[in-house]
């Protein structure tokens, strides 16, 4: 029986853990941001939702995004670091 490493391994540095736990919360922020946007997408393209709904939708998805931005920024992440790999399922975002 062989084992194989794990593909994640969480810091015992109290620092390093603090910024991978933030890491992990930007990253489901951003999969629920970017799930949204594809429903607001898809109602917008099925006319189920009028005009000032699209601009309130639009504008808090982009406040959204500019949000995980900045804690990006403070956090020193990148955003393209905002992901996670899900071994044979492939990478979440």
């Amino acid at each position: 029986m062989s084992e194989t490493a794990p593909l994640f391994r969480f810091s015992i540095d109290p620092g390093a853990a603090e910024r991978d736990l933030a890491r992990l919360v930007l990253t489901l922020v951003e999969l629920i941001r970017r799930l949204l946007e594809a429903q607001a997408l898809r109602r917008m393209e099925a006319g189920t939702i009028d005009e000032a709904e699209v601009e309130r939708l639009g504008s808090a998805l982009l406040s959204t995004r500019a949000a995980v931005v900045g804690l990006c920024e403070r956090l020193g992440l990148a955003p393209g670091e905002l992901n996670l790999d899900l071994g044979p399922l492939g990478r979440l975002l």
